[in-house]
């Protein structure tokens, strides 16, 4: 990082001095890193840097070295910016996200710099939840979906999430031929023509989210793909990211409506004039489309990976015969 960063990064916490620098994970094919300053003379004694650095050379881990690619997660970058800028203020402590100190940019370098959510209370991060878990982050995502209902996505996504079709026909195009490549712009359509929309975290996977240690609260980092949709995307690709095919059969419909009855509770009170029953109605409907609609772009991006299992399969079989009726 070099010294006009290291600025921005001091000046936005009022500190004196970095002290250490600890490298938390570095960003996807290279473009970067997380990493947590310790600072010394300001008012909080620890930092989360997100640096941001556009490599000369692409280096994607699965292959998807292409031009395409390179121009989104580019695109993805200034998205992040945006809501850390503009937008994420609006959050409440029912979907907590960390306090951004300050966004700058020196050339094809940029920083976001982050109040540290581990300092902060939020230390833990899970790969398998048990119900409470997920009921928390399902709580998260419905508070999210309630506070931007309708919103018109200023500086974000017009579609977020990051397996949508329209940035992913280098995924779509080697796909086996069969019926759900044949209806993917069908089902892609029917999600992003939803008469309710809201802003969709577009990655909320459980490795995003920060959980308490007291089990009673989370919050949620990676703010890459945010942007608007059908709140079905995130609830649907949270759970296939933490459940397995097994717990799915058994849970998923407590869950929904777990999430749901979050929706409307989020909702109550609201200016916005929505009529919550209509909604529910037609995003239930969505939920398979939305999770079918994840199960493709896998096919297309790794076939072999474990979230392509039989309960998606079985999904997607469940919902071509629906379209075809």
């Amino acid at each position: 990082m070099n010294s006009d960063l290291q600025q921005i990064v001091l000046d936005a916490t009022h500190s004196d001095v970095v002290t250490d620098r600890q490298v938390i994970q570095t960003l996807w094919s290279g473009y970067g890193e997380i990493v947590r300053l310790l600072l010394l003379g300001g008012t909080v004694d620890s930092a989360i840097v997100k640096y941001i650095v556009i490599p000369d050379e692409i280096a994607h881990p699965r292959g998807w070295n292409t031009d395409r690619s390179h121009a989104r997660k580019i695109r993805s970058y200034d998205v992040e910016m945006q809501w850390y800028r503009d937008w994420s203020e609006r959050c409440s402590e029912a979907c907590r996200v960390a306090d951004c100190y300050s966004v700058g940019s020196n050339g094809n370098e940029h920083v976001i710099v982050l109040e540290d959510l581990d300092a902060s209370g939020f230390p833990l991060r899970k790969s398998q939840l048990n119900k409470q878990e997920v009921k928390l982050c399902l709580q998260w995502l419905a508070n999210f979906h309630a506070i931007f209902m309708g919103e018109v996505t200023r500086g974000l996504w017009p579609i977020g999430s990051y397996w949508h079709l329209e940035t992913r026909p280098d995924e779509w195009a080697v796909m086996e031929e069969g019926e759900l490549k044949q209806a993917a712009s069908k089902i892609d359509a029917l999600l992003n023509n939803a008469q309710y929309k809201t802003l969709v975290h577009g990655d909320a996977k459980v490795a995003n989210f920060c959980f308490a240690e007291d089990g009673k609260s989370v919050a949620a980092v990676d703010f890459q793909y945010v942007g608007g949709g059908c709140g079905m995307k995130d609830v649907a690709y949270f759970l296939g990211s933490c459940l397995s095919e097994e717990v799915c059969e058994q849970w998923l419909d407590e869950r929904l409506d777990e999430y749901f009855r979050e929706l409307r509770t989020a909702l109550k009170g609201d200016e916005k004039e929505i009529d919550v029953g209509a909604l529910e109605c037609e995003w239930r409907e969505l939920f398979p489309l939305a999770w079918v609609d994840f199960h493709r772009f896998l096919l297309g991006w790794l076939p072999d990976h474990w979230k392509v299992n039989d309960y998606s399969r079985r999904m997607a079989t469940q919902v071509l015969a629906q379209l075809n009726e």
